[in-house]
Parts: C-alpha cells; structure tokens; sequence
C-alpha cells in the first residue's frame, strides 16, 4: 500500500495525526475514538513539589477534556442552615393545607452540597457526598437498603432515630450512626423539635462503577404506618457487643446485613466520643492531626467502610497543626470551637456546623482560633486509596522541610 490518507503510519506525524482526525471524524458515528495524542498526565508528581499552593491541573487533549477537579470549598452554616427552615416550613404548609402529605417530604427534605470545581456534579469531593436533612415531628423515611455505605453526624440536639437491621439507634447531638451497604434502615423524629443531621455516602464511587441500588421491598415486620421496619433489638445492642475494647463477642456472626467488610458498630454516641477526646486532651498529639481518634471494625481493626475513614479530633485552644497532604480526600464537620483551615495557601475560617473540604494533594493546616477547644469530624476515602496501593501522605517538619509520612 502506498503512503496515504489510509495509512496513517506511513505518513510524517503532522500529516498522520491529520489522517487519523479524518478517520476520528468518520469513525465517530460508529462511538469510537481513535487516539491521536499523549495526554499530558492530570496532575505533575505531586510529592515532589513543594511548594504550598500545588494542586494537581487538569488534563490536555481529548482524554482530559471532561475531566475536573474538586476544589477546597467551606459551606458556612449561618448561609446554609437557614434553608433547612424554609424547606421544613413548605413541608408543614403543604400537609396542613392537603396540598401534599407528609409522606412525600418525609424522605427527602434536604439539600446537597456541590463543589464548585466539579461542574455542577451533587459530591464534595471525586468519591464523597453530603447532603443536609431535616426531619420534622412525625416525619419517617421508609425502610430501604441501598449500596452507597451512608452515615449521619447529628446537628441538632434532638437527634431523631434510626432503625438498622433491626437496631434502634436514638441519636442526639455529636452522634455518628452508620448504615453500611446492605443494611435495612429507616429514620423518624418521634420528638417534639426537628431534627437536622448531614448524610454523607461514596455515593460517586459507586456512581462511576454503575452499582448503585436501593431496595423498599423490606422482607421483615414493619411498624406503625407500615414505612419502617419494627425494631427487634434494642437500642445501644451493638454498643454492649462491641464496646468493651480490644474485647469481642464469640457468639455472633460480625457481618450485619448483606454488606462485606463493613463494621457491625452503627452508633457511635457523641458524649462517648468527646469523652474519649478529652481523656487523651493531655497527651503530645501527633502534630499533623493534633488530638485524633479513628472509628474502627471492631471485628478486624479496619476502617468501617472498605471505602471511607471517619474520624474526630481535638485541637486545644492556641494549637496549629503542621502543613499535611494526601492523596486521600477530606470532609470535615465543625462539631464544636472555631478556627481556621489554611489549604494551599488559602484561608478558611470556620464555626460550628460548618463544613469543608480539603481535596487530595492539598496541604492544609488546622489552627484553633478560639478560646475553647475545638471539634472536628472527619471523612476521607483513605481506605480506598490503600486498597488500590495509591495512599500516600507528606507533612512539614518544623524547619519548612518535606518528609515522608507514609510512602
């Protein structure tokens, strides 16, 4: 065969990359691309870079021409917290004047937060998202499972419940309640003030992998209007399982529902949590994360979710943490003080209930700026990133230098 359109080898590379954007243009109709060029790589060797602001850029030519990247973005609650009033409001107008029943908000009275790098896409970060709820006195969501392992961090001092594979967890204010993939669960406000939690789910990660899912069609007893499932064990039944340390059951399986690797612990109570901080409050820390407990399977010691690490810290009033980046992403939740995040070299001052995110491959520092100590929770997908050999972190060391904290 003669050099030619047709063949593309046998051409000078500006000529052949013209013959290959031809055929592309023919091919197209068939959904193919032909690839014409190296992409450049979407974000340059990170770990070699030093300085505070890099980032990872976004990607040339055709392959990265969808791609985006979130960006570091604080939610503040005295902004947002007042839709959450409005939103109640319509309910309770819509169920006293028949407009609507109370059945149809029941469930979704909330909003999400978007990351402003990420084109409108309802995640804070690549694999995380938050939502915001509201449940009303009397408000229950049906009973479901679904496959995005979920949580609830408890805003409000009236914390609601929620009912787990048979578990009534009553909540209040600083309580984490999980709901791991394949576990039957429902929410109600059975009080007399509403109840305000944030809802956060790798509901991305299953997005991109086409393996999201919810089930309604519960095969157990259900209660009361027939929407939630009736509780067969009492609340705090995992906690007296599993909340001796170091110490577990030998007579129960560990797998509840129909999850794998998750932990069988769906409550975490908020007093426990900060009673936990506070004993470990006259300790060094680690100055990288300050005062920081992890929430475990009690069972094997990982993180709860194969794909998302929770975790609370304290930062005593004056305290800074060191300069840190991942590759991990981080969410974080005010639950108590204020402060400031410093990410790439841009200042987020928070309060409490205000929510941030720190992206992977950013450096961020924590500062209490309070005269009390302040609360964090945090969420990252840390676990992801181990299990696909990509975690990585790098700290400063008092002198500005970069060392390796985990290579």
């Amino acid at each position: 065969m003669t050099a030619s359109a047709a063949d593309p080898s046998a051409l000078p590379v500006s000529s052949a990359r013209a013959a290959m954007e031809r055929l592309n243009a023919e091919a197209g109709k068939y959904h193919i691309w032909l690839r014409t060029q190296a992409n450049a790589p979407a974000q340059r060797p990170w770990f070699r870079e030093t300085g505070i602001d890099v980032a990872g850029r976004v990607a040339e030519g055709r392959v990265g021409a969808n791609q985006m990247k979130a960006a570091p973005h604080h939610w503040r609650w005295h902004q947002i917290g007042p839709y959450l009033d409005r939103i109640a409001e319509i309910a309770r107008t819509a169920a006293e004047t028949g407009e609507a029943s109370p059945i149809e908000f029941a469930d979704r009275q909330q909003f999400l937060l978007v990351n402003p790098g990420l084109g409108g896409r309802l995640q804070v970060a690549s694999t995380i998202r938050c939502a915001v709820s509201v449940y009303n006195p009397g408000d229950v969501a049906p009973v479901h499972m679904h496959t995005p392992n979920a949580s609830r961090t408890i805003l409000s001092e009236n914390g609601g419940y929620t009912t787990i594979e048979g578990e009534r967890c009553r909540a209040a204010r600083g309580d984490l309640i999980l709901t791991p993939h394949g576990t039957w669960h429902d929410h109600g406000n059975d009080g007399a003030t509403p109840v305000v939690w944030a809802d956060i789910l790798d509901f991305p990660l299953l997005e991109f992998l086409d393996c999201n899912w919810i089930d309604e069609d519960f095969p157990g007893t259900r209660e009361g209007n027939a929407r939630a499932q009736k509780p067969t064990l009492a609340d705090g039944y995992s906690e007296r399982l599993y909340g001796a340390g170091g110490i577990v059951p030998n007579f129960v399986s560990h797998r509840r529902g129909i999850g794998h690797d998750t932990t069988p612990v769906f409550h975490y109570r908020g007093d426990a949590i900060r009673a936990a901080l506070d004993a470990l409050r006259g300790e060094a820390g680690d100055p990288y994360e300050a005062i920081q407990v992890r929430f475990v399977n009690p069972a094997t010691g990982a993180s709860v979710f194969p794909t998302l690490d929770y975790a609370a810290q304290l930062l005593r009033p004056g305290e800074a943490t060191r300069p840190k980046r991942e590759t991990a992403n981080q969410f974080y939740i005010v639950l108590a003080g204020e402060g400031s995040t410093e990410i790439g070299g841009e200042r987020f001052d928070w309060r409490e209930n205000d929510l941030f995110v720190v992206p992977n491959f950013r450096w961020r520092r924590h500062i209490n700026r309070g005269p009390r100590d302040a609360v964090l929770y945090s969420v990252s997908d840390l676990p992801l990133l181990q299990k696909i050999g990509q975690y990585r972190a790098q700290g400063r060391d008092a002198d500005g230098g970069v060392v390796q904290l985990v290579s």
